[in-house]
């Protein structure tokens, strides 16, 4: 008898077996990725600052029949990185996707911005994201895959306004090809996205400059602002999956066709 419709190329749980520990996964991008990752089928440790917004989003995963565990952690803190790595790892057995999203703002110009909101900056991002890599390398061995967070910011014309946390964002993408070098013999793959989405940055940005937020906004060739599930979430999914096992080193615009990457 013929099969009338063919079966699907690509699982629907392209994740399935997978654990996922996702940064800054209480709010906005983060927490559309973790929950992407969980439709996907990986299990996920959220993490975050907030217990209470970290909180929502593990229930969020397990009232949609996923497994999430949160836990607090301040990624500028090396101790609490560690030791909030080990718990995951004892929890879910393993891990086998790490996404640095936490990110602290530093906006004003460059003669603007102060010095421990730029020092702030660069501790929850690029070296957050290095002490992180860094901690789930040894459980990443093997097949595990990164997914760093970098930003179209580093790369416009024009970052007036924007230097410290683009300087944040590029040193993060550096990172990035870094490891994904050094990394490759030991199969790990890792990876960055410059996602554009309506999350809390965004929103914030918005309300202190609406005038040059909306002209930004009316440059995305498909017009609109990217939801951090829908959008941006299946795109690390991507990433993580198997569909991308020859893919490393690489920064992925996800912004509607905003920005170009040289």
């Amino acid at each position: 008898m013929a099969v009338s419709r063919m079966d699907p190329i690509v699982p629907a749980t392209p994740l399935a077996g997978a654990t996922a520990l996702v940064t800054g996964a209480g709010q906005g991008i983060g927490r559309g990725i973790a929950l992407a990752l969980a439709a996907a089928g990986a299990a996920v440790a959220v993490v975050g600052r907030t217990a209470e917004t970290i909180g929502a989003t593990a229930v969020e995963i397990t009232d949609r029949g996923g497994r999430a565990v949160s836990y607090v952690c301040d990624v500028t803190d090396g101790a609490a990185v560690e030791e909030t790595v080990a718990a995951v790892v004892q929890e879910f057995g393993g891990l086998s996707i790490l996404v640095n999203n936490a990110q602290s703002p530093a906006p004003g110009t460059l003669l603007e911005l102060d010095e421990d909101v730029y020092r702030g900056g660069m501790e929850s991002g690029p070296t957050a994201t290095w002490r992180m890599m860094r901690a789930c390398h040894p459980h990443l061995r093997g097949g595990g895959s990164i997914v760093n967070l970098g930003s179209a910011a580093g790369i416009r014309w024009n970052p007036s306004g924007t230097g410290g946390y683009a300087a944040a964002k590029e040193a993060i993408r550096v990172l990035t090809r870094t490891a994904a070098c050094e990394w490759a013999a030991d199969g790990i793959r890792v990876n960055s996205i410059l996602p554009l989405a309506d999350s809390v940055a965004m929103q914030e940005w918005a309300e202190r400059e609406p005038e040059e937020a909306a002209a930004y906004a009316s440059s995305i060739p498909l017009g609109r602002l990217g939801d951090p599930e829908t959008d941006i979430g299946p795109a690390v999914v991507f990433l993580c999956s198997e569909a991308a096992r020859y893919i490393t080193g690489h920064s992925l615009p996800v912004d509607g066709g905003q920005a170009l990457v040289r």
